[in-house]
């Protein structure tokens, strides 16, 4: 949850997508003002004070590209993420020519789109998140997501950024199944072979690193995911 309400900034003409990641990304504590068209986003970003952009290319009156330019015009620094249908490589690379944070090309799933967000907005100095796991209990063991560590009888061990990312993941959908693409798409935005391998590489070294609780495990679900068996109630 946020201590302070992030506000957005949401250029997208398509009014029914709109409307819905309205409706979703309030309810996970942003403040979202929507725009239907390049010229009304911009003339809404140089009246309101926004932490982030959300914005789609291809609409009215100014296209997404041409709105970030302008948005670059007058703060060099907030974050920017496009959406779009636009997937072609050159699209890409001409959206992270303009200093994109990030791309997500439609159809896509609005926990993916969050995740990528949450991950955006933890590389801003001085940002108003609190941290995303705080600290939790897994089995016998203590994870703080914040400081990167894992404590078990006074034992504590240092782990890496993306691993307490995925441990995260795993810890909030602990005893369900977890579908690996999801978990690729939360944590990389794409399923791709090469992520795919990573991710296998960061499951064997956590599972390494809980191996002082014998009643922990990662068990791998054949053709789907994993399931991270955690006993005792489920986390809200």
């Amino acid at each position: 949850m946020l201590k302070e309400k992030f506000n957005i900034l949401l250029a997208e003409d398509d009014l029914n997508l709109g409307v819905l990641l309205v409706d979703y990304l309030e309810a996970e504590g942003f403040n979202v003002k929507l725009c239907k068209d390049g010229e009304l986003a911009l003339k809404a970003f140089h009246s309101n004070q926004f932490d982030l952009c959300l914005l789609d290319i291809m609409m009215p009156k100014m296209d997404g590209f041409s709105l970030a330019k302008e948005i670059r015009l007058k703060d060099k620094k907030i974050p920017v993420i496009f959406i779009t249908a636009k997937s072609l490589k050159e699209d890409k690379l001409k959206g992270y020519g303009l200093g994109a944070d990030d791309y997500v090309t439609k159809p896509f799933d609005e926990e993916e789109l969050l995740w990528k967000i949450k991950a955006v907005i933890r590389r801003i100095p001085g940002n108003k998140t609190e941290s995303r796991a705080e600290i939790i209990s897994i089995g016998k063991y203590t994870f703080d997501f914040n400081n990167q560590s894992l404590t078990i009888q006074g034992k504590t061990k240092r782990i890496t950024e993306r691993e307490s990312e995925i441990l995260n993941y795993l810890s909030r959908h602990r005893n369900n199944v977890i579908k690996r693409e999801e978990l690729l798409k939360g944590l990389w935005g794409e399923n791709d072979y090469f992520f795919g391998r990573s991710l296998d590489v960061f499951i064997t070294k956590i599972r390494k690193y809980l191996k002082d609780d014998p009643d922990l495990s990662i068990e791998n679900v054949f053709g789907v995911g994993f399931i991270f068996n955690v006993p005792g109630k489920q986390m809200s």
